[in-house]
């Protein structure tokens, strides 16, 4: 019996005796094959956690676009394509020929122009694409990451020093300005705290209480670096929102008053501010001093005529202008396209505004509508305030002319912002 069993199945032994082992080869592809089935269920439920907690915090869904995009959504996408290709074109203008006598190129402004507008391009798209119902939750942290950057210039080997405001932060061969990213964030925030408000209107602290901290917070840091301009723009954002959101304008009123009083008292505290902030009430007795930069930018707005001198024919770049690539980049726009050429640009800025307002009446929701309706004042604000300086009808601030002048950082975000109301643009009722 144990002999027939031995020989019954001795065939099989010798069989699998025979078989030979798995190689090198194939044993590496086998584990490839199950750490790729491993990989996927990880990404599958790292995706399904990220996508929940994104629908905990983002309130109530939103209907994703469908059909075709509303006229807005492409008038938009216009005018900030058509300003970037311009606004590059000025800032070559405007810095070459100042360099062509050096030992650099003549070009290294407009590359890293160039690079910041091929990254903001990036951010455009990702805003554009991600939905905007995601920046509600990530409003508190990005805010908090925000106010950190802000203390950065302060930081001795990381903060710059230009035109007497230290708002820069150099890393290595890089350099940001911290109070753009802030503007952003204030916008967001106030506009998820007027979203999930309802005590609007009943009394002044429960109305007003998100726009003191939040104002106080970014115009205070910003005041510190000594960049009134930027502290001007992020509280007139968080008015802007306020007011959208129906706060009563006696508030409004009482905040602005206050605001005011804060601002004056800053500019007071230094003979060299008052100097600056007053001398455009004064523009003959100060072109030789405080003046002497909206002076040039006023002989280069009168140079270029009805149709201009022509791009690179602008003699104020030459260096009779101070900063034409930057904060007075409009001077030069006026020199080299004329009364025609800066009508335009203006008009562009004038409906850019409202087509985001338009854009913010139709939003499909009250987050929607607050935060396409704050970038759409920070854009106003921030060229008012611009073109209030260079045309002599306002204080020189050094803020820069959105999209067209020289600052990546201002480009970058501005683009990023400019996805945000594009995509709520794309879902507009």
């Amino acid at each position: 019996m144990s002999s027939a069993t031995l020989d019954t199945h001795s065939p099989q032994r010798s069989h699998a005796s025979q078989r030979s082992a798995p190689t090198l080869a194939e044993r590496r592809a086998a584990a490839r094959q199950r750490l790729g089935a491993d990989g996927s269920a990880n990404r599958e439920r790292a995706s399904n956690l990220l996508g929940t907690w994104f629908s905990r915090h983002s309130g109530p869904p939103i209907p994703s676009a469908s059909g075709p995009a509303p006229a807005s959504f492409y008038a938009i996408a216009l005018i900030v394509l058509v300003f970037v290709m311009l606004g590059l074109v000025m800032v070559l203008s405007s810095t070459a020929a100042m360099a062509v006598g050096g030992d650099g190129s003549p070009y290294v402004a407009f590359a890293r122009q160039s690079m910041w507008a091929l990254l903001g391009a990036m951010a455009l798209f990702t805003t554009m694409k991600m939905p905007y119902e995601y920046w509600r939750p990530l409003g508190p942290p990005m805010l908090g990451l925000a106010t950190l950057a802000m203390l950065l210039p302060f930081v001795p080997g990381l903060g710059a020093n230009i035109n007497d405001t230290r708002a820069w932060v150099h890393l290595g061969g890089l350099s940001f300005q911290p109070s753009e990213v802030m503007k952003l964030a204030s916008l967001v925030v106030v506009a998820r705290l007027y979203a999930d408000s309802k005590d609007i209107g009943r009394g002044f602290k429960a109305s007003m209480m998100p726009v003191v901290v939040i104002t106080g917070l970014g115009s205070s840091l910003a005041l510190a670096q000594g960049d009134f301009g930027s502290a001007v723009v992020m509280a007139g954002i968080v008015i802007a929102v306020a007011f959208l959101a129906g706060v009563p304008v006696r508030y409004l009123s009482t905040m602005i008053v206050g605001g005011a009083t804060l601002l004056t008292l800053f500019v007071v505290t230094s003979p060299r501010r008052v100097a600056r902030f007053t001398s455009f009430l004064d523009m003959e007795s100060n072109r030789e001093h405080t003046a002497y930069q909206t002076y040039q930018g006023f002989l280069s707005m009168a140079n270029g005529g009805l149709t201009g001198s022509g791009i690179g024919g602008s003699n104020g770049k030459l260096g009779y202008l101070p900063l034409a690539h930057s904060d007075f980049i409009f001077a030069i726009i006026a020199d080299e396209l004329g009364f025609v050429g800066s009508l335009a640009v203006i008009g562009g800025f004038a409906l850019l505004v409202w087509f985001g307002i338009q854009v913010a009446l139709a939003a499909p929701d009250r987050f929607g509508m607050l935060l396409a309706g704050g970038i759409a004042a920070w854009f106003g604000i921030q060229t008012l305030v611009n073109l209030g300086g260079v045309t002599g009808l306002m204080p020189v601030t050094g803020l820069t002319l959105p999209f067209f002048s020289v600052g990546g950082t201002s480009l970058f975000v501005m683009l990023a912002a400019s996805g945000i109301l594009l995509n709520i643009a794309r879902r507009m009722v």
